[in-house]
């Protein structure tokens, strides 16, 4: 993706997809602030789904996944068929609702540590940034908004949740299940990552042709 290596179908692909992951990150620091008891917590965390949901109120302010929906649209994708989950994978759908359900079922402190894959958003973020207007011209520059935003949120996040998994993972013990938890949470946006490989670069059946023939499940709630 940053050599330019992609194209608009793969881009758009992993544009479509990552939405599902967008819309579930503030369900999952939801899930986190329900089970913290800690007030001061819960003051700094919630706005992290403020940044994601945006303020109604505040009409320049429209968050995240507004931001991400306008990559979308810049990508040449139908704002309401990505709203619509149209092109979301079994394999991601699968992924992301694991880490919810990690975040629902998990204590607060350990639900917080899985956030600290952000320690390399930033980089990341930034690497789009200087990579995508020279490689991918056609994609409208006011469509990055969202990777500019996340530049100084992602670091603000990550010092927070640094802080909280420092506090409690306070002996070796802890500390190994931290990492294992990290590997989780990795092992989500690898499985992300292998679903979208299989049907956009090696386009392999059954899901090589998600985006002419929907022949799986969109929205089954169980």
């Amino acid at each position: 993706m940053y050599q330019g290596q992609c194209s608009p179908e793969q881009i758009r692909g992993w544009v479509a997809n990552r939405f599902y992951y967008q819309i579930n990150i503030p369900l999952k620091d939801a899930a986190i602030l329900a089970n913290c008891q800690d007030i001061n917590v819960r003051r700094e965390w919630v706005q992290r789904i403020l940044d994601h949901d945006g303020h109604a109120s505040l009409q320049e302010d429209y968050g995240g996944i507004e931001a991400w929906l306008k990559l979308a649209e810049a990508v040449g994708l139908d704002r309401q068929e990505v709203l619509d989950q149209k092109y979301v994978l079994p394999g991601v759908r699968f992924a992301v609702d694991a880490y919810v359900n990690f975040a629902r079922r998990a204590n607060w402190q350990q639900a917080a540590c899985s956030s600290l894959t952000e320690l390399f958003a930033p980089e990341i973020h930034q690497s789009r940034l200087d990579t995508w207007p020279q490689h991918y011209p056609w994609i409208a520059k006011d469509g990055l908004t969202y990777f500019q935003q996340r530049l100084s949120q992602a670091r603000r996040d990550v010092n927070h949740g640094l802080q909280i998994t420092l506090d409690y993972f306070d002996t070796a013990e802890k500390q190994q299940q931290a990492l294992e938890i990290l590997q989780f949470k990795l092992d989500i946006l690898w499985s992300m990552l292998d679903a979208m490989t299989m049907a956009y670069e090696l386009e392999r059946p059954p899901f090589h042709t998600v985006s002419k023939h929907l022949e799986y499940h969109k929205g089954l709630q169980l």
